[in-house]
């Protein structure tokens, strides 16, 4: 039981979140549909707080002292995902933040997916099905990659020698 607890925090956190989460799950005794869906609720929960707050709270705290060098980071990275986003996708917009989002790489998960959907004033419910869809996507990946399928795949198409 403590392994999903962990799970659901570990998917909750900035720039790790579910791609860290799935990797420790399947190293553990967790059954892996439950930790799964644990860890998309647990990447999830923080979505409607970015959407609504992040925004407002980081144009607040960028001019101040000890906090403001991290908000204009976290700002500049909202915006150039937003801009990214935009200037990729058109008017396809849902479509690339979902991608944005389902692919596992780096700064590129619900947290910043959402900042940049509510920079872009996306509005709330289609971000938040794009976030959530990506983050479904984006779990399958993990999961197959924590099992050694991509491996087992590379095994059995690798040329031998």
């Amino acid at each position: 039981m403590i392994h999903y607890l962990v799970v659901f925090l570990i998917s909750m956190v900035p720039l790790i979140e579910l791609r860290g989460a799935i990797p420790y799950a399947v190293g553990t005794d967790c059954n892996m549909v439950i930790a799964y869906i644990v860890a998309i609720l647990g990447n999830m929960l923080p979505v409607p707080f970015i959407y609504f707050f992040a925004r407002k709270v980081l144009e607040w705290g960028k001019d101040k002292r000890f906090i403001g060098r991290f908000f204009r980071f976290c700002l500049q990275k909202g915006e150039k995902g937003g801009r990214k986003l935009q200037a990729k996708a058109g008017s396809g917009l849902f479509i690339a933040l979902m991608l944005f989002v389902g692919i596992p790489l780096p700064g590129t998960g619900a947290w910043t997916g959402t900042l940049a959907a509510s920079m872009l004033n996306m509005g709330f419910k289609k971000s938040s099905v794009a976030v959530m869809l990506g983050v479904v996507i984006a779990g399958v990946i993990m999961g197959l990659a924590s099992m050694g399928v991509f491996g087992a795949i590379g095994y059995i198409f690798a040329p031998k020698a």
